[in-house]
């Protein structure tokens, strides 16, 4: 279990930290914060180029701090709540499969870090602090504070939307 774990916390927030770095840098072909801020824009996630600094941090940092296996329940509550704020405001009206642009791959991310908030295994720095295992409570943890944080964010943004001109 540890050396699965272990493989798992790297790939998930080694991806997390590339995705983040697309929308921080443009690094690995992608938007950069600029791009990102369109995005925001677009989705009605006010401010915009707040909502961009914000999302492109939590996944980068989030990213690295999963990887080393640094505060794994904090981590994984800001990228749960990355990924259900995706879901909320990009796949989910597009259905559940991924080939439809729908959430399938979102759901499988929150599934794993929900996992990972558990205890991100021997090899990593919350071990060596004393928490190899967080327990249900990390779960929960990750889980009640990502999907409050989207919800908090979604909300905000829509009460500062720009108003419309007349």
């Amino acid at each position: 279990m540890g050396l699965g774990t272990t493989l798992l916390r790297i790939t998930v927030g080694g991806l997390f930290v590339g995705h983040g770095l697309q929308k921080l840098t443009g690094a690995f072909d992608g938007p950069g914060l600029a791009g990102v801020e369109g995005m925001m824009k677009s989705l009605d996630m006010h401010p915009a180029r707040r909502n961009a600094l914000l999302a492109s941090a939590t996944e980068t940092f989030g990213g690295a701090a999963l990887v080393l296996g640094a505060g794994t329940p904090l981590a994984a509550a800001g990228l749960i709540g990355s990924m259900s704020t995706a879901i909320r405001k990009v796949h989910g009206p597009k259905g559940v499969w991924n080939s439809g642009g729908g959430y399938e791959y979102n759901a499988v991310l929150i599934a794993a870090l929900a996992a990972l908030a558990a205890g991100p295994g021997k090899a990593s720095f919350d071990a060596i602090t004393g928490h190899k295992k967080w327990g249900v409570g990390g779960t929960l943890f990750a889980l009640g504070v990502g999907f409050a944080s989207s919800a908090a964010v979604i909300e905000y943004g829509r009460r500062s939307a720009p108003l419309e001109s007349a």
